[in-house]
């Protein structure tokens, strides 16, 4: 099974984001009423087949050294076809970036089947694609969701307080494997 290392946001972050990520997925009838909205994360690893003790022993020696810090959105970065996702960009540079990286090395290095080519990644945050969608969305949407998005000029800082390992599946309850606290 692959497994999604990802970074959470505080309470004003994720506020803050959630309301471009509500606007863009009613605007275009992405998700019905009754449908959970992704939660909105940065993708810190993709991890195939761990074994998850291991797996959480090491993230925890990782971890340790880490705290609460900030990240600058910069802007907007869209995917395009095939998958047609509008994402708030994150730099690839600071603590996420040195987290992101020392994460794949040391994971790697002991073992673990982790991203290649790291360097190629962009940090980002995804808020409206059809990963997990009602329906996908056409070429001309999803056009004027990232035009419509990248009008909106986000630049802004944000505060990284928690990682927490996933399933890939948009069910809270079922998703959440382990969660590491940064205080």
């Amino acid at each position: 099974m692959i497994y999604y290392l990802v970074a959470l946001f505080d309470e004003i972050s994720y506020e803050y984001m959630e309301s471009m990520q509500k606007s863009l997925c009613n605007k275009y009838n992405l998700y019905s009423a009754d449908t959970n909205l992704p939660k909105l994360h940065i993708t810190l690893e993709i991890i195939t087949n761990p074994s998850l003790c291991d797996l959480d022993v090491s993230l925890r020696n990782i971890l340790k050294d880490y705290t609460k810090f900030e990240v600058k959105l910069n802007g907007v970065i869209c995917f395009d076809p095939p998958f047609k996702s509008v994402n708030l960009n994150i730099d690839n540079k600071g603590t996420i970036y040195e987290l992101s990286k020392n994460i794949n090395s040391i994971l790697s290095t002991q073992g673990f089947a982790v991203r290649e080519h790291i360097e190629n990644w962009n940090l980002h945050i995804s808020l409206a694609s059809t990963t997990f969608a009602d329906r996908e969305w056409s070429n001309n949407e999803y056009v004027a969701a990232c035009n419509l998005a990248k009008d909106e000029n986000f630049q802004r800082t944000i505060t990284i307080n928690a990682i927490e390992l996933w399933k890939p599946i948009n069910n809270n309850d079922e998703m959440v494997v382990k969660k590491y606290e940064l205080t």
